[in-house]
């Protein structure tokens, strides 16, 4: 079955790049040297979606440390030195993102919640960067990150496209939830393993259609 949309807005990590185990056990390890003994499926759970600023109350409750700029320096650097090294595109998103590039003549987009310079990054190890340049948003830019829509938004309003006519491509409950609060259609990428949220959860916030692999995007679309 087969719809038409005016263009297709992706989320990044765990959409397009293999990312978010890499961020996640940097985190975990971080936040374990600060005093919060988690485990890495509970720093899964706390925090895949979202920015670490926006769980800074949690954090110091649970670290008993004040969230400081040096230690979110030092997230970022160690967290971009393991993407560098380890980053990969999740398979078959290269093939579908080149397939609607070139049928939806350039109305696709990346709508983030993470910083644009991790975006950027990621784009350009994994190829994908020539077919998003120019059209990268980041919830870091604006006045408020996912679950709000603000991100979707920006990223239709840029494309000249109602929110309404586009198809936003999540895994998270959180990015979702943005998604529809835009008035977007969601499907969302849950792959049989380590899938970022549930099925349940990810239909519960609204996605109307789950898909296991990314190569079937470019075939339903």
């Amino acid at each position: 079955m087969k719809q038409e949309f005016d263009a297709v807005l992706f989320d990044c990590d765990g959409v397009l790049v293999d990312s978010e185990a890499i961020t996640n056990r940097v985190l975990c390890g971080m936040l374990n040297e600060a005093g919060w003994a988690l485990s890495g499926e509970e720093c899964m759970r706390l925090f895949i979606g979202k920015m670490v600023r926006s769980q800074q109350a949690l954090i110091e409750a649970e670290t008993g440390r004040p969230l400081t700029d040096a230690w979110m320096a030092t997230f970022y650097e160690r967290r971009n030195a393991a993407l560098e090294r380890e980053v990969a595109a999740i398979d078959g998103a290269l093939s579908s993102v080149r397939q609607l590039f070139e049928r939806l003549q350039g109305r696709i987009a990346c709508a983030s919640g993470a910083d644009r310079a991790k975006v950027e990054m990621q784009l350009r190890l994994t190829g994908l960067l020539p077919y998003f340049e120019g059209r990268i948003f980041s919830g870091h830019e604006l006045p408020r990150t996912k679950p709000h829509p603000d991100v979707y938004l920006a990223a239709a309003a840029a494309l000249e496209v109602d929110p309404a006519r586009c198809l936003v491509i999540e895994d998270s409950v959180t990015g979702t939830t943005a998604g529809v609060a835009a008035s977007a259609t969601v499907w969302a990428y849950h792959p049989p393993v380590n899938a970022a949220s549930s099925a349940e959860a990810l239909q519960a916030a609204g996605a109307v259609r789950l898909f296991p692999h990314m190569e079937l995007l470019g075939q339903w679309l």
